[in-house]
């Protein structure tokens, strides 16, 4: 009888087949109680958000007396503070938001398309255009990704600002981008592109090898091939990087303060909400609208390109 048991496959306990790790591990997640860990961890990151809207919504007064949770008791909301923010200013600081909103607009959608579309012919590049060095250029791209960013951003400033000069020889002439946001989007670029050229190099380079070839075979040109054939299967991928840059830069301050100041023209609505907090952080009713009107439009975003998120972040993780 031991003989037995211990001949018997290790697939199988009492005659019942015996679940892969991963299967059995996403079927505990699927089942009752793991349905009901997903909910509650749900509502208690949602807490903080929905707490952020109520003391958006409440009047100064209620909020300096009583914590937001109150609202269910004495519900006294309005809008006025998302008038104030946006049309008024407050705190010492004139003007309004709405300007500022623009701005982030602004850097955050081309500092998106520019290098999600140079990231993706090069990536095109390096994966299908075999040429000598290729390997050795993704190595070099692939380890600029440990470059911090807080230690570009004064050499950038000042090539920027003067240009770059060895000795008497001019290599790149001094050009006035003071008042621009094309300094913003070079060096929002700049950073991205290490980074979205591994993304989606990895996706691009496990592309079935047979259709290349047989587009080859009719005659399409790299151009061709990369148009029609890479962008529309690369979708997911390209997505997943547009959410993660989308994000980064309508959330960055440090860059923006760095190239483009603090002037109305040209910088963003973080720049905005920094000088909204003030010195010693008061008036919460308005930092807290403000806040909230921060996080729509990323909001937005994510909920229209959630479908491509999942499928993007697991793109060249696996084969088959």
């Amino acid at each position: 009888m031991s003989r037995q048991i211990a001949d018997r496959p290790p697939s199988s306990v009492e005659g019942r087949p015996q679940l892969p790790a991963a299967k059995a591990v996403r079927r505990s997640f699927s089942g009752p109680l793991g349905s009901l860990f997903v909910i509650v961890v749900t509502v208690l990151w949602t807490i903080p958000t929905l707490g952020l809207l109520a003391t958006s919504l409440r009047p100064k007064k209620d909020v300096a007396d009583s914590g937001w949770w109150t609202v269910f008791a004495h519900p006294d909301l309005g809008l006025s503070n998302y008038h104030t923010v946006l049309f008024e200013g407050g705190f010492g600081v004139s003007g309004g938001l709405m300007p500022y909103l623009v701005n982030s607009l602004a850097i955050s959608v081309p500092a998106t398309l520019f290098p999600l579309v140079l990231a993706a012919m090069a990536a095109y590049a390096l994966a299908w255009v075999r040429f000598r060095g290729s390997d050795t250029l993704f190595f070099v791209i692939f380890a600029l990704q440990v470059v911090p960013l807080q230690m570009a951003l004064i050499p950038l400033l000042q090539l920027f600002s003067g240009g770059a000069h060895l000795g008497g020889l001019t290599i790149v002439p001094q050009v006035d981008l003071n008042g621009t946001y094309l300094p913003v989007w070079l060096a929002h670029t700049m950073f991205a592109l290490p980074l979205a050229i591994f993304l989606l190099h990895n996706f691009i380079s496990q592309l079935p090898k047979d259709l290349m070839e047989a587009a080859v075979v009719d005659g399409a040109s790299h151009f061709k091939i990369f148009r029609s054939i890479v962008l529309p299967l690369c979708a997911p991928a390209l997505a997943s990087f547009a959410i993660f840059q989308f994000l980064w830069v309508w959330n960055d301050l440090l860059v923006a303060l760095t190239f483009a100041g603090g002037t109305p023209d040209v910088a963003p609505m973080t720049v905005r909400l920094a000088q909204l907090s003030g010195s010693f952080g008061g008036r919460w009713e308005l930092l807290t609208a403000g806040a909230f009107l921060s996080i729509i439009v990323p909001l937005v975003v994510f909920v229209a390109l959630q479908r491509y998120f999942v499928r993007g972040l697991l793109a060249g993780s696996v084969k088959g």
